[in-house]
């Protein structure tokens, strides 16, 4: 799968929340995210532009854990990147194997995340622990699937919502780490 993805820095959640009704954009579910990276003892994915994550997300009474792998990006104005992603049961368990195989944990971010459906997007509003207020616009394409008008209805979407700057293709991780 190959996510196109645009985030920017936004002015406060509130204000935003109202732009996304007014457009007709859906909230459609509210979860805490925590993201355990890890780096490779082969290869330093800071320099590759990977990212290697257990993500453990509750939402009400449910948890789910997945394993992420992200490929390097794969143009210069998005996060557009290959994504892989499986579930599992336990991440202590997930994050043993990784460290007994030379992966070591690099920090853990945390967040609440707030999502809205409009049209094929999907949009998220992120309170990160540590940061200021974000918002993310993706869709998710099959491999081999021209990006680009995703991207371009993606920079749309926010022009829509007020937003022409402010765009950061860092992750939060990498967000954190330079405070850090």
């Amino acid at each position: 799968m190959i996510e196109v993805e645009v985030k920017a820095k936004i002015e406060n959640f509130e204000d935003m929340k109202k732009k996304l009704e007014n457009l007709g954009a859906i909230k459609s579910k509210k979860e805490f995210q925590e993201d355990i990276y890890f780096n490779s003892p082969i290869v330093d994915f800071a320099k590759s532009d990977e990212a290697l994550r257990i993500r453990t997300t509750k939402e009400n009474n449910n948890t789910n854990i997945f394993i992420t792998y992200k490929g390097p990006k794969i143009d210069s104005e998005s996060k557009t990147r290959e994504e892989i992603e499986i579930g599992i049961e336990n991440s202590e368990k997930c994050s043993k194997i990784f460290e007994h195989l030379g992966f070591v944990k690099v920090r853990s971010v945390k967040k609440n995340r707030q999502y809205y459906k409009y049209k094929k997007f999907e949009i998220s509003l992120d309170d990160v622990e540590g940061l200021s207020p974000y918002m993310e616009i993706e869709i998710a394409l099959e491999d081999g699937t021209d990006y680009s008008i995703a991207q371009e209805k993606i920079f749309e979407l926010f022009a829509k919502l007020g937003i022409t700057d402010g765009f950061e293709r860092t992750s939060y991780l990498e967000l954190l780490e330079k405070l850090y």
